[in-house]
């Protein structure tokens, strides 16, 4: 199992190593972030984030499983709009290779949306992901997340454009899968 834990300072060394190519900034950051990945960029991140009424919830994802407490991953909960009931879940990152395909993604994806429906009491969840993330997809639709629709060439690299799948799940279908 993992547990989530606020992303903090200290924790900026292990995610900026993860980060090994402009590519995968994109992927992970999206635009708002240059490669290579430094401490002022984080810092800029977490600003305003972790704090009582804060829009984004940052997180370091820690392998429960283990006596070591090792830092596996990085996910957050952004855009939170208590008016609205909604948020959108990004920077997903499993960092450590060798707890990939073992489950980790959709413990993490539990984990936020535990967050974003029993403890923040929201209605709706969102997510984008790059259409050829192709076990990224699978995971989100285990979860329970539903594609919406194809954004089209929506982000440039280098001299390429990737299309990018709009994902969400509503709290009644969350829990249904939290009762499976």
């Amino acid at each position: 199992m993992v547990k989530l834990k606020y992303f903090e300072s200290s924790d900026f060394k292990q995610l900026i190593n993860w980060i090994d190519s402009p590519s995968f900034l994109l992927q992970w950051g999206g635009p708002g972030f240059d490669y290579p990945l430094n401490d002022t960029q984080l810092e800029k991140y977490i600003e305003n984030a972790n704090m009582q009424n804060a829009e984004t919830l940052v997180y370091k994802v820690i392998d429960n499983d283990t006596d070591t407490g090792k830092t596996i991953g990085h996910i957050s909960l952004g855009n939170i709009d208590k008016k609205n009931k909604s948020a959108r879940v990004g920077k997903v990152l499993v960092g450590d290779k060798n707890t990939r395909s073992k489950g980790t993604g959709q413990q993490m994806m539990k984990a936020i949306l535990k967050i974003a429906f029993d403890e923040l009491q929201l209605h709706r969840v969102s997510l984008g992901v790059f259409d050829f993330n192709v076990s990224a997809i699978a995971c989100y639709e285990k979860a329970g997340f539903i594609k919406e629709g194809l954004l089209r060439d929506s982000r440039k690299n280098g001299d390429e454009y990737w299309s990018l799948w709009e994902m969400s799940i509503l709290e009644n279908e969350w829990l249904k899968t939290k009762n499976v």
